[in-house]
């Protein structure tokens, strides 16, 4: 999996999430609710973003990991949102996607390092 594509797509997830976070604050949704989507859906590609600069593998699959639990806990805080009448059937299905997306991704390349990682150890 490309790493430009990780650091992209998880930039491009927060932007949105801080947008959609200001829109929130509009329509006066719960501040704690907010505040915890802002908080997971930035610590996502901030995760990304310091894998780049890892103290080795171990460093590096942790942060992916981190990443992982931050995308999976967004995707919490979206669906009580939309279950909540938060947000539309629109913006959670759009976000969900991209949380869905994002995991995918994740997952791939942790699985990949970890089997490099393996065999690596094995010869």
């Amino acid at each position: 999996m490309s790493e430009n594509k990780l650091l992209t797509e998880s930039k491009e997830l927060a932007k949105k999430i801080v947008l959609l976070c200001r829109e929130l604050k509009m329509r006066s949704i719960e501040s704690p609710i907010r505040e915890q989507l802002l908080r997971s859906g930035t610590s996502v590609g901030a995760n990304i973003h310091e894998a780049q600069y890892a103290q080795g593998t171990k460093d590096f699959i942790s942060k992916f990991e981190i990443a992982l639990k931050e995308c999976n806990e967004s995707e919490y805080w979206l669906e009580l949102l939309y279950e909540t009448n938060g947000i539309t059937s629109e913006e959670f299905k759009y976000f969900q996607k991209q949380c869905v997306d994002l995991r995918r991704m994740l997952v791939a390349s942790v699985t990949t390092l970890k089997n490099k990682q393996k065999s690596d150890s094995d010869t």
